[in-house]
């Protein structure tokens, strides 16, 4: 079988504005999904929710993003009825619990990054991703498979420069693979990059799962609890099934990788 990780951010990488407690994180958050799922369930259930809802067309789709849902701004105006919303909710998160995908997320902190590493300045956008693609690679391996990797795009340049980094993580290994592990596992060392306007059903489910996930990864490095709010439901989903995970349970260090 083969897989595809697909990428989503919370947060930016800007180093200048670790000092604000609201930009102190980047978080990217990856959900890995099996390519014929993808095509045979993932997207025919998440079609038919939006259709559901918001009258999506096959013409015009609606594309689902966790903040306009959150704002109800249009398409999503329909959920300013609080019945509708709660049976909105509802659907969601059975799909959340129902879907077969497993969830990397690395945040980094980057105020404690500066105060760490004066004199090292890698990217944090980058160092992220390096993160994710081992992780990921790692999870490709303990199952005899392989699979590539889709970003959302973030304009022109920046996907030029992502692209780049992505190849070179794939030529020179990291620090616990090897090129040749990286080789091996991955069909491609180009990665993917697409906007969500595309109508892919992996980014849009990474959308609606990163920011969930990284109060998570905040809530477990903080030892505070989740959230008391919807996206701390999806949280909890996260953390009781979707997480890679070691065989003991374990999710530090798997499914949530805190950096530095």
């Amino acid at each position: 079988m083969k897989y595809r990780l697909y990428v989503d951010e919370v947060g930016n990488p800007d180093m200048g504005a670790s000092q604000d407690p609201n930009h102190r994180y980047l978080s990217l958050t990856g959900v890995i999904l099996e390519l014929g799922y993808v095509d045979q369930v993932v997207h025919p259930r998440l079609e038919a929710l939006k259709r559901s809802f918001f009258r999506s067309h096959v013409d015009e789709p609606v594309i689902l993003h966790r903040k306009e849902l959150v704002n109800r701004k249009p398409p999503f105006d329909a959920l300013r009825d609080a019945a509708l919303e709660t049976e909105f909710n509802t659907e969601l998160l059975r799909l959340m619990r129902e879907l077969d995908y497993t969830v990397i997320t690395a945040v980094l902190d980057k105020l404690e990054h500066q105060q760490r590493y004066t004199a090292w300045r890698y990217d944090p956008y980058h160092y992220c991703l390096h993160v994710l693609t081992e992780r990921y690679v790692m999870w490709l391996r303990r199952r005899n498979s392989t699979g590539d990797v889709m970003a959302e795009s973030r304009g022109g340049k920046e996907d030029l420069r992502l692209k780049a980094s992505f190849e070179r993580i794939c030529l020179d290994g990291t620090q616990y693979l090897a090129p040749d592990h990286m080789i091996t596992a991955l069909t491609s060392r180009q990665l993917k990059v697409k906007p969500k306007a595309g109508n892919i059903s992996g980014l849009q489910l990474a959308d609606l799962i990163a920011h969930p996930s990284f109060k998570a990864a905040l809530a477990l490095q903080s030892g505070q609890p989740l959230p008391d709010n919807f996206g701390g439901r999806i949280a909890r989903i996260l953390l009781d099934y979707k997480y890679d995970r070691r065989a003991d349970g374990t999710v530090s260090g798997w499914g949530i990788k805190w950096l530095p």
